[in-house]
């Protein structure tokens, strides 16, 4: 009989291939259980301050991560649909919806790429940059206050262990759905 599988506060296996592993042994289930109680509760608190921004700016929260990706991503010729959708993880079909609900309320331009006309880029209006630099320095206090106690190399080394976990839940994630 194969050894019992435990779960985690998000469903998670502790354990999803133990062949797969670094070899570093089993870890202690209580401490995952701590770690993944913590990374819902940052979720949880992060999506506070996501709606709190995007109440400012009056629009919906997923809008504001919309919004935020076009920022983060546009070099200066706007940024694909798709692009947008694989930041945010998110079906492209989404990103469109929303971003013509921006467009609609002065947010978002939406063009056709001169290249292919099937492609959609995205860039913010002047409303938008506006609005996102009156909650810049807002936005830089709480930063700087969640993320004083860090080191840039301390914050980069975290950044890193995020990273290898994030890519590690999108694996684990893909396997549980192919077992299904």
């Amino acid at each position: 009989m194969p050894p019992r599988r435990t779960t985690n506060p998000a469903g998670f296996p502790n354990q999803i291939d133990v062949q797969a592993t670094s070899g570093r042994g089993r870890r202690d289930p209580e401490l995952v259980r701590t770690l993944v109680w913590n990374i819902l509760s940052i979720n949880s608190h992060m999506e506070d301050i996501r709606y709190f921004w995007a109440g400012v700016l009056h629009v919906s929260g997923p809008q504001w991560l919309i919004v935020m990706a076009v920022h983060d991503l546009d070099r200066g010729k706007g940024v694909s649909v798709r692009e947008v959708s694989a930041k945010l993880h998110v079906d492209p079909s989404f990103v469109t919806t929303q971003t013509k609900q921006l467009e609609k309320n002065g947010f978002m331009r939406r063009k056709s790429s001169l290249e292919d006309a099937r492609v959609v880029l995205l860039s913010l209006t002047d409303k938008a940059q506006k609005g996102l630099a009156s909650l810049s320095t807002r936005q830089e206090g709480v930063e700087d206050y969640v993320f004083n106690d860090l080191s840039d190399q301390e914050l980069e080394r975290f950044t890193e262990t995020l990273t290898m976990l994030r890519l590690r839940l999108e694996k684990a994630s893909l396997r549980l759905a192919a077992e299904i």
